[in-house]
């Protein structure tokens, strides 16, 4: 019982130590992004007119 403790408790700690890495590795791509995508202008998105369709929703 004790080793099946053992093995379980370096299991998650291993574990938290790879979500922590691939959590921060995440961010970093995300900050990345936003600063090359901060010069690109925005693109408008209009609604879809779903009234004058011809395929109406299933009851």
């Amino acid at each position: 019982m004790m080793t099946f403790f053992s093995i379980l408790f370096i299991l998650l700690v291993a574990n938290a130590i790879f979500m922590f890495f691939g959590l921060n590795e995440i961010s970093e791509k995300t900050v990345k992004k936003t600063k090359e995508n901060s010069a690109i202008p925005e693109s408008k998105i209009y609604p879809i007119d779903l009234i004058s369709s011809k395929y109406k929703k299933a009851v």
